[in-house]
């Protein structure tokens, strides 16, 4: 089991299998997992620590050269839909006391769809300079797209755009999958050393594998929820629960689209504040990937644990 096994060590003495058996000392690294102890060659150690550096490197070029393709492809298109949106506003508001009902209807028609597509028509024109497609803009959607969250309310309109985006997320999803297997991988790093010192002291197999879990999930808990809400209550003025909400939501990839980051009018957003939002949601993913396969293991075990008193109920006594 990746998530609660322990750290590696040098194997200097025999090592007991739990099947009555003993592992000669070896040398090599011993990967001391909960459930099986087995050597694990130095080299393979070495070279999947670069593997690891390679593949974080290639996911964050692919996401920042995504980035720029959407930026290029959708930022002018966005500017004269800006544009329209602040001439619309500028006819109303010169001609509404002779409008029709069916004219301000269609006014209000208008105003939906560009609300809808990422267009807010309030404030003077030099907020058509702020752009939805700005690099930091773009590398969070990029990631929202390979992470499937899929939030709604930014989206390529060009077909350029559109296109694109089908073939970014044809490899940018698998891409995404591999790179959450491994950062999964490096988030267990600490409850590995946790069971290692644990395992050192002479501390019970089954009462390791608990306090790692714990340690695990209240980590994951505080980094990738608590600590991350009380942020977005103060940048985006949420209220407590609301940030909880919206980073479990995201976290889950359910992506409702009712709660988004940088996205309410009138606030002033940091530099690269979604650039920021999207490297949580990315090492967040991982996070919560491992916890929900330990939910489902748990719920499994349990299952088993329950078939098997069903059936011990059901022998007859002798």
């Amino acid at each position: 089991m990746c998530l609660t096994a322990l750290c590696c060590c040098q194997c200097r003495i025999p090592v007991e299998t739990g099947a009555g058996r003993a592992l000669p000392a070896c040398g090599r690294h011993l990967h001391l997992s909960l459930f099986v102890l087995c050597c694990v060659p130095p080299k393979a150690m070495h070279s999947g620590k670069l593997q690891t550096g390679l593949l974080v490197a290639g996911y964050f070029i692919y996401l920042l050269v995504g980035a720029a393709v959407f930026q290029a492809l959708e930022r002018t298109a966005e500017k004269q839909e800006k544009m329209a949106a602040a001439q619309m506003k500028e006819a109303f508001l010169q001609n509404f006391t002779h409008l029709t009902v069916a004219e301000v209807e269609q006014f209000m028609k208008n105003l939906t769809e560009a609300i809808q597509n990422g267009v807010y028509p309030v404030g003077n024109e030099s907020q058509i300079e702020d752009s939805n497609w700005d690099f930091s803009n773009s590398f969070f959607f990029a990631g929202t797209v390979v992470s499937t969250i899929g939030y709604g309310t930014l989206r390529p309109k060009t077909a350029g755009g559109q296109i694109f985006c089908v073939f970014f997320a044809l490899f940018g999803i698998p891409l995404n999958i591999v790179f959450l297997h491994r950062v999964g991988k490096m988030l267990s790093l600490l409850c590995k050393k946790l069971g290692k010192f644990l395992y050192e002291k002479g501390m019970r197999k089954k009462k390791i594998k608990f306090l790692t879990l714990l340690f695990f999930l209240a980590t994951g808990i505080l980094v990738f929820l608590c600590l991350p809400s009380l942020f977005f209550q103060k940048t985006e003025g949420w209220s407590y629960s609301e940030g909880i909400y919206f980073a479990f939501i995201t976290l889950s990839t359910i992506g409702f689209g009712d709660y988004v980051v940088g996205k309410q009018p009138g606030r002033n957003y940091f530099s690269y504040y979604r650039t920021l939002v999207a490297i949580w949601i990315l090492f967040g993913l991982a996070w919560i990937a491992l916890l929900f396969n330990l939910l489902t293991t748990v719920l499994e075990d349990t299952e088993k644990i329950i078939v098997k008193d069903i059936h011990q109920i059901g022998k007859p006594s002798i």
